[in-house]
């Protein structure tokens, strides 16, 4: 059972061949077996997986089970879950229970088989998810390397397969990156194309959903259950949601993709230009017309992102001081309260992103920083359009590099921080962007980047499909 994609899995439940609890059974027995290894959980939720399986089986003997139900899912420890601790990998949040779910996980209903929180780098804030206060989560393809991050437990676990599909959330690249290190599929929807009502907040202008699953048609299925306007969110797009999966296998004929040049140069790994370089020359021989594209901003794109995300962390964890929910400590006076609580509730790229997010907005600097990196965001939105105007389909690695081995760059925070600079264009320009598995480069996965404009999944679904096809990559579970 472990083999199958979720959208096999879900073919099955509903034609009654599994049921939902077989299911959870499976995921659960897998949990058990890899987890002391990978460690891809802050809180797996066996009894509950097994509990509301049960309950699919019982509506699945009248019928009517949408596509999605059933098949057991990795959440991301930093989406809401009613009655289920979320602690956003932070101390600060340790014993948090939320009272309600997340918007995005609402069309599963009650009934959300939930294999665990997956872990994550604290409050997202990562690319390799050792910033965890529950300890690194290692990759499946070799448990001496990083599984990438944010999103790094929710990758590792779909790839070790602890479970079938799992959802992830991308600020800078938190999705991809996880996922082409992975070996998974990633994709981050349009901005407000998914709700974020629930989503403890990391950089609320940039902020996405997404599914890390095992294909590209289980990302487009996972996009359906997920996808859609939400009152509840000023954010959320109020756009119709179209089938994903009515034109997933048209083919590449006559699309126009576009390599954007300033992401393939000599600061991305040699074997990854040489995976994405052939995945590129297979979709033209499948009838794409391929061409070079220019985002001129790009190079400066990573240093606008750790700008604009730090001041908005700097913001939005102010609400994280002890007195409303998660951890306080005690002391003589308010303001001691303060500094003891978030002095021992936040690990150090916690405070460091704090500090930089709070200088760049303090009088004196905030024209010199915040609004300068603002118009390089305006700058880079207008590459993507003037790009996107001539090609359907943008293409670059996902990542330079891939996994690399855990402790490598704790210590050297620019280092880690350059790992985005292929994801960090499409997250400022709050367009849509897959990651697919093209291949490998010394043994391990590459993740090839696709992107397109706003709204426009169906053709970006489409072209990873093809994408997934011609590349040389064939997902089995690990370890």
């Amino acid at each position: 059972m472990l083999d199958l994609t979720a959208s096999a899995l879900a073919r099955k439940i509903q034609a009654g061949e599994v049921s939902s609890r077989e299911a959870a059974e499976a995921a659960n027995r897998r949990v058990e077996e890899v987890e002391d290894r990978v460690n891809a959980f802050i809180t797996p939720t066996p009894e509950i997986a097994l509990e509301r399986a049960g309950r699919v089986d019982d509506r699945a003997r009248n019928g009517g089970l949408r596509p999605w139900e059933g098949v057991p899912l990795v959440v991301k420890d930093v989406l809401s879950t009613k009655g289920v601790r979320t602690t956003c990998g932070s101390k600060i949040l340790e014993d948090f229970t939320p009272l309600y779910d997340a918007s995005a996980l609402a069309n599963f209903g009650e009934d959300l088989v939930m294999v665990g929180k997956a872990n994550m780098d604290e409050f997202a804030m990562g690319s390799s998810t050792e910033n965890s206060a529950y300890g690194p989560t290692r990759n499946p393809w070799d448990l001496g390397r990083v599984p990438g991050g944010s999103s790094g437990g929710s990758a590792a676990a779909v790839a070790a397969g602890e479970g079938w599909w799992g959802l992830g959330t991308d600020t800078g690249g938190s999705v991809r990156q996880p996922a082409a290190l992975c070996g998974i599929v990633g994709l981050k929807p349009t901005y407000g194309r998914v709700s974020r009502r629930g989503l403890i907040a990391f950089g609320s202008s940039l902020d996405c959903i997404g599914p890390m699953t095992r294909d590209v048609r289980d990302a487009a299925l996972l996009l359906q259950a997920i996808a859609g306007h939400d009152p509840l969110d000023s954010t959320s797009a109020s756009v119709d949601v179209p089938d994903y999966l009515t034109d997933l296998e048209g083919g590449v004929s006559g699309l126009r993709i576009g390599v954007v040049k300033e992401l393939m140069d000599e600061r991305i790994d040699a074997g990854v230009r040489e995976v994405v370089g052939r995945v590129v020359g297979e979709l033209e021989e499948a009838g794409a017309e391929v061409g070079e594209a220019s985002l001129p901003h790009a190079y400066y794109a990573l240093e606008a992102y750790y700008i604009i995300a730090p001041a908005e962390i700097s913001s939005n964890l102010a609400r994280f001081d002890g007195v409303r929910f998660g951890l306080r400590e005690q002391a003589d006076g308010v303001h001691e309260m303060y500094r003891k609580t978030r002095e021992k509730g936040f690990g150090d790229e916690a405070k460091r992103r704090i500090m930089l997010g709070t200088y760049a907005l303090s009088s004196g600097y905030y024209d010199a920083y915040y609004a300068q990196a603002q118009k390089v965001r305006t700058r880079m939105i207008r590459d993507f359009r003037e790009a996107l105007s001539r090609y359907d389909v943008l293409v670059s690695p996902t990542a330079p590099s891939v996994a690399f081995e855990i402790g490598a760059k704790t210590d050297d925070p620019l280092a880690m921080y350059l790992q985005d600079i292929c994801a960090v264009p499409a997250s400022l320009a709050g367009i849509p962007a897959i990651s697919v598995p093209g291949g490998l480069s010394d043994g391990l996965p590459v993740g090839v980047q696709l992107m397109s404009d706003h709204f426009t999944e169906p053709m970006l679904l489409r072209a990873a499909r093809s994408a997934e096809q011609v590349s040389d990559f064939e997902f089995s579970p690990r370890p």
